[in-house]
């Protein structure tokens, strides 16, 4: 029996299993190539999705238990032409060296700024945490997550 789902404002049907991992129907059925495989145990991030505004791990997270909430990816905040405010500070700010955390930490960004439309660096440093980039460039996204705030 198909499954439906919401992702980027777009109603989508899948015959996967309900414990199939979102990440491998975000990328494999529907060709997103925002959420990342990182590391397939929920630590790192790179998989990360918002649920109804709150960022959680698509690889951990099983099709079946999403009941009709809609996912937002990384594509679904804005398009090449029309980038979101958070993904032209990144690009701004050279916050990505490899980009392999991008997503995550982008949207996890989104979801901060969502609710808190103006942290402090400790509360940016805080919020992120979590989310690990390989490359270092830590400093380079708290600066780019202001960078969005600055530029709304």
């Amino acid at each position: 029996m198909p499954i439906a789902l919401t992702v980027n404002g777009g109603r989508h049907e899948t015959t996967a299993e309900a414990d199939t991992p979102l990440l491998y129907v975000l990328r494999n059925d529907l060709g997103l190539n925002g959420p990342r495989f990182g590391c397939g145990t929920g630590q790192c991030g790179a998989c990360t999705v918002l649920v109804e505004g709150v960022p959680l791990r698509a690889c951990q997270l099983e099709l079946g238990t999403l009941g009709g909430r809609a996912v937002t990816t990384l594509e679904g905040l804005g398009t090449p032409a029309q980038p979101h405010k958070l993904q032209r500070a990144f690009i701004a700010e050279q916050a990505a060296q490899c980009g392999y955390c991008a997503n995550g930490m982008i949207l996890a960004a989104k979801a901060l700024l969502d609710a808190t439309p103006e942290p402090s660096e400790a509360e940016i440093r805080q919020y992120l945490d979590p989310y690990l980039c390989r490359c270092g460039t830590h400093h380079r996204i708290v600066a780019a997550v202001q960078r969005a705030i600055r530029e709304g």
